[in-house]
Order: C-alpha cells, then structure tokens, then sequence
C-alpha cells in the first residue's frame, strides 16, 4: 500500500474555479531584483547571481527578473551579465527587466536585449492606488499618458511588454480598468497584478483577479495576467495559489521571501506547495542548494525552524515522533517513514527525515542514534547517553554523543 492512501486528505478540491484557474501555472523569480530591494541583504557578486540562475532554471522556474538596467550602470551591467547566459547556455529561463512608465527606464532594457541578442520583457510599472496618487499628487490622467507613451515606446521597439500596476491591491477598480485596457490597447500583451505592501486576503486575491479576468476579457486580446505578492501580513504564499485558483498563470516570488520590508512571496515555499497539489512536477531535488546559496551570497541566514530548508524541518528529538519512524523504516517502506510524522515528504528535495537525542528522547532514539552510525547499542551505552540527554536543556551535538561513548 502506499503511504499517500493511509492518509485522508481534507484539503479542499472542490473549492478551486476549474474553469478559470489556468492548465499550467508559470513562475517568475524575482530574487535578483525585487529581493535585493530588502534593506538588509548584500547584492550578491557576479558569479553568485549566476550560479543562482542556473538553479532557477534547474528548478524549472519558467522566467526571472534580471534588474532594472535603468538604476544605474551597475543594475544594466548585471543585468547584460545574467542575459548573455541565458543566451550563451540556452537556458529555458526567460528573462524581464523591471521599468518604470519612462522612455529613460526602457532604453537601457533594449540595448542589453540587443547585446544580448535575446528578447527581454519589459516590466513596465507604476503606481495605481489613491492613496499613492494623493501622496504623489498624481491623477489619473497623468498616469494615463504615462502608459500610453511607455506602452507604445517600448511595444513600436519591439520589446514584448508587461504592465505592472503598483499597489493594485488598494487601487479603486475604475482607476484599474483604464490603466490596464490603454495598456492593452497600447500593445502589452502581459499585465501584473501587484500586491505591494502586502494588504490583501486570499479572498481579496480571488475578487481581484476575477475582476482583472473580465477587465481583460472585454478586451478581446489575449493577455497573459501575473500576480505578484508581498508577505507582510503572511498571505504571500497563500495568495499566490489564490491568484493562481482564480485565474492568474504566472506568480512572482523570490528565494526565502528576500525583499522589502519583510519580504516577497517564497519561491521555495511556494514551488513546494504547487508540486504537493500537483499543479508541477518539477524535479525540486536542488531546492536545498538554491535557499543555501541564495542565502550565503545575500547574507540571510536560513531560520532553524523554517519550512523544507531549515536545519529542523525534517529532524525530531521527541520520543514519540522518533518511534513512529523508526516503526515506518522498519516495515522496510522508506516513503512511509517520510510521512508518517511530516506533511512534506523529505525525499522530493534529496534530504531525509532526521533523528536526534535530546531530553524528550526515549531509548528508540538512542538506538537509531547509534545504529544509524554503525555503533554498538549496548544496554549500558544506551543508558548512559539517555541519562545525559535527559538532564541536559537541548538536543545532545554529535561531539557530546561521542564524547559519551568514549568514556
């Protein structure tokens, strides 16, 4: 029998709108750009940022934003490094870079696309909500012609364009339906829906999305819709499977959640939960290595504690957890073992389940402990190691354990 079908699974099926969410859900990982907006990670060196897009591609993360060439020499420099190997390597990843609604933000994205020798969207964004148009003494006109303008320039160069409308999410729906259709009718054949600061709800996902979806259907044009999320009230993950449910094909995320404030949505988390709901099934075997490096080269430790990568997410020290375990191996069914006490099967990211000796261990810990390492399980040694891990305030390290057995 197979572990999956000794598990009743309550998640909900019936829910999902089948006829608008998408065959297919497209990722775009937006690390090397908006992550680096986060005011406490380092700008990884040029060889770091292109050992991450060799693992955005081995993941089978479909496209990436590469920069904002218009910041500065320093963003179109990165920027050209990271299309010419798309180019030079024949990655599957398809590369965007960010603009803002102006002429001087999208040149620079044409001329590293012409260096390049590849096609680069251009991710044209700005800010939609009334509240930023109070703050910024915009209207709606203003924002009018500055898509238009930016839209066509970028379209009449032969860039393929996504529109991206800033802080969507508050923005009134009227404001929302001239935006997007001059966009469209100006030629993107992409728009985005941004949730910036992280205000929405999955149901507000859902409401929005539907709304973008006949926005977009009263077109007439095909235009593909994104949805980009932010995590400051902890919905980004769920947000985007909403956004996805309702109808958005491509969501925006970043490794670990890096970005502003307290960050983007998880691309790690969130190619997790697609592959355990079956919307891909992308070979995530490398998932460890892309956290641990992004990770390393932004200087953002992993929290112990943090899902699939985090040092704790597949190891136990409790008595009952660990038996249940070691019950599983036993039956000789390593995939029994790998669910019986995890909702996230371990073996789907090249790691195992993990089992240490600590003060709520029992002795089934110890013996797996030793056995595990090819050590003699002897009542006194077993008992001696048990008697430490139980007065002791933590899990035992791997030096105290043999530190025991040699004395």
């Amino acid at each position: 029998m197979r572990p999956l079908d000794l598990i009743h699974d309550w998640n909900p099926v019936a829910e999902r709108d089948d006829a608008a969410r998408p065959c297919r859900v497209v990722l775009n990982d937006e690390t090397l750009r908006d992550g680096l907006q986060s005011p406490s990670v380092t700008d990884p060196e040029p060889e770091e940022k292109l050992r991450i897009l060799h693992l955005m591609d081995a993941l089978g993360i479909g496209a990436a934003d590469i920069g904002l060439p218009g910041a500065g020499p320093r963003a179109k420099e990165s920027a050209l490094l990271l299309a010419k190997e798309i180019a030079r390597e024949g990655l599957r990843v398809a590369p965007n870079c960010a603009a803002r609604t102006m002429i001087r933000d999208i040149d620079p994205i044409l001329e590293v696309s012409e260096a390049a020798g590849i096609p680069i969207e251009a991710a044209t964004f700005i800010g939609s909500s009334t509240i930023r148009q109070y703050a910024e003494g915009w209207d709606i006109d203003r924002l009018l012609m500055h898509t238009e303008e930016a839209v066509s320039y970028a379209v009449g160069k032969g860039l393929p364009v996504m529109y991206v409308t800033e802080d969507t999410t508050r923005a009134a729906p009227d404001t929302l339906r001239r935006l997007y259709t001059t966009a469209i009718e100006c030629g993107a054949r992409r728009i985005c829906i941004a949730d910036t600061v992280g205000h929405a709800s999955p149901e507000g996902t859902r409401a929005l999305v539907a709304f973008i979806r006949d926005v977009v259907a009263d077109t007439g044009e095909d235009v593909g819709i994104d949805w980009h999320g932010h995590r400051d009230r902890g919905f980004g993950v769920a947000n985007a499977i909403a956004a996805w449910e309702a109808g958005a094909e491509r969501l925006h995320a970043t490794a670990l959640g890096i970005g502003e404030r307290v960050g983007n949505t998880e691309m790690d988390l969130l190619l997790v939960n697609l592959r355990l709901m079956g919307a891909i099934d992308n070979d995530l075997s490398r998932l460890p290595e892309y956290c641990e490096t992004v990770a390393r080269a932004c200087g953002v430790p992993i929290p112990c504690n943090y899902p699939v990568v985090g040092s704790d997410a597949f190891r136990t020290g409790t008595g009952v957890h660990a038996a249940a375990i070691i019950k599983a191996e036993q039956k000789g069914d390593e995939g029994l073992a790998d669910y019986v006490y995890s909702g996230v099967p371990a073996h789907l990211f090249g790691l195992s389940q993990e089992i240490e000796v600590g003060p709520m261990s029992g002795e089934s810990n110890v013996v797996y402990w030793l056995t595990k390492r090819g050590r003699a399980a002897t009542a006194e040694v077993v008992a001696r190691i048990l008697a430490a891990a139980k007065s002791s305030k933590r899990t035992l390290t791997e030096q105290e354990i043999e530190s025991l057995l040699s004395s």
